[in-house]
């Protein structure tokens, strides 16, 4: 099957909460679609009347979320933002990297990491919302590419938001590109942020088809919304619709399949990937790997944590396969190992995972935790553990199964997109682990601050979270 290749092309679209501007500038590299015609600027209703101008916007998003917003794997992602503010990550540098503040946990409202969160992933809700609304508007796309193009963007903004509601609490959930009507917008409760995104991840799904578009599962289907919608019904306590939702993807043995080598979890084509991130060209691996991995010490940014060292059992393969190490001096220091390319290769040989089979069987060992069903629980959290080398779990009753299932997710998704601290605070147990493990750490810590700048240019979204 032909590999969809942008070259020469990007799309730009910018946007501030306050004002907002649509500019599609064919200038630069992306990998999703071919994009025919000069290098140009198009007015915004030109954009989407043409599929393959449409998948130009898109094909902006997923970029951006590659290579510099949110989930991407250089310095101000979640991965090393929030490993390094929980217990996954020390950092090492003192020449002012974005996660020196989250590791000392020393945070204040006019940071500018914080603040680029914020904007960086508003922006690119308001590109979703472009897409949605011009898309619904067109008058020549044919209807199965309106569906999936809508499809793709309501996914990707709940994905944003995903993030967003963990990180700050309550937010303003943003859905038109009127800037009139977002200039003033308030925040929501954390609740009803969680019931939008459950409702317009079931409209995702539906708008989406069984199949993938193109090569490599970079762009979402049905299974891709349907995982997403589990890991967020978890976080909203929908435990049910979690284990309904995580079962539908793990029972999709045709599409997905746990990799019996540890060392294939994170290659291209593995069969447990169910979204990934493509670079930026044909050659080159991730941006975690580039940032993860080092070859002398003492480290000059960041290494995993000593005590995310000790948190491994003996045997777990996923010490053996996943983490590396350098000893210099008599010393030692480890860095992740998941992605092995540092640098580029012939061909990508590893894409940025986003959701794979792993987690979906962790989100539903724990919903059934919750919804009593411990046995199959146990299954589920058996079925990671045997992968990894390591007997059946001991663990009997709600609270230790719990416990074992924060364990299991301490090891297994470790130096991913934040999920360690996250679990930490959907379980409650934040608090209690990291003030033993940082310093610095204060109960208000489980919140970041809103961004000074956005509270003074719209006062709706006070107060303040709490600390700061």
């Amino acid at each position: 099957m032909k590999r969809y290749n942008l070259l020469g092309l990007v799309t730009q679209i910018r946007y501030t909460l306050y004002g907002a501007a649509v500019i599609v500038a064919c200038t630069a590299c992306e990998n999703f679609v071919d994009i025919p015609g000069p290098a140009a600027e198009l007015p915004a209703n030109v954009v989407y009347e043409d599929v393959a101008t449409a998948d130009a916007a898109l094909a902006h998003i997923y970029s951006s979320l590659q290579s510099k917003a949110l989930v991407t794997g250089s310095g101000s992602g979640m991965g090393i933002l929030m490993g390094a503010y929980s217990d996954e990550l020390i950092s090492y540098s003192n020449y002012g990297l974005p996660e020196e503040k989250f590791f000392t946990n020393n945070l204040q409202a006019n940071d500018a990491t914080v603040a680029s969160i914020w904007a960086d992933s508003y922006n690119l809700v308001y590109a979703s919302n472009a897409i949605l609304e011009g898309t619904q508007a067109s008058q020549t796309l044919q209807q199965d590419d309106k569906d999936r193009l809508q499809g793709e963007a309501l996914f990707l903004r709940s994905y944003i938001y995903s993030y967003l509601v963990q990180l700050f609490g309550d937010i303003p959930y943003v859905t038109t590109t009127d800037y009139t009507v977002n200039m003033s917008l308030a925040k929501l409760p954390v609740a009803v942020i969680y019931s939008r995104l459950i409702d317009d991840l079931a409209a995702a799904e539906g708008l989406l088809g069984e199949s993938y578009t193109g090569n490599g599962r970079v762009r979402p289907n049905k299974y891709t919304a349907a995982a997403l919608l589990a890991r967020v019904c978890l976080n909203a306590g929908e435990y049910e619709l979690a284990s309904e939702k995580a079962s539908q993807v793990i029972n999709n043995t045709a599409l997905f399949s746990l990799s019996a080598d540890l060392n294939e979890v994170f290659l291209i084509d593995s069969p447990g990937t169910i979204w990934q991130l493509m670079p930026a060209a044909a050659n080159l691996n991730t941006l975690e790997g580039q940032n993860y991995i080092f070859s002398s010490g003492p480290p000059s940014t960041r290494a995993l944590s000593q005590s995310l060292i000790d948190s491994f059992e003996p045997g777990d393969l996923r010490l053996v396969h996943w983490v590396g190490s350098v000893t210099e001096g008599g010393e030692q220091w480890y860095y992740p190992f998941k992605y092995k390319q540092s640098e580029p290769t012939e061909a990508s040989l590893e894409y940025s995972v986003q959701l794979r089979l792993e987690e979906m069987y962790l989100v539903r060992a724990e919903a059934r935790i919750r919804t009593g069903d411990l046995i199959g629980a146990k299954e589920d959290l058996n079925a990671i553990r045997e992968r990894a080398g390591l007997d059946p779990t001991d663990a009997d009753g709600t609270t230790s199964l719990l416990d074992a299932i924060l364990q299991e997710r301490r090891v297994e998704l470790f130096s991913e997109l934040g999920h360690r601290f996250f679990d930490l605070k959907r379980l409650g147990a934040a608090n209690a682990v990291l003030s033993m493990q940082k310093p610095g750490w204060n109960e208000f810590d489980i919140s970041l601050p809103l961004p000074e700048r956005e509270l003074r240019l719209n006062p709706n979204l006070l107060p303040q979270n709490t600390g700061y």
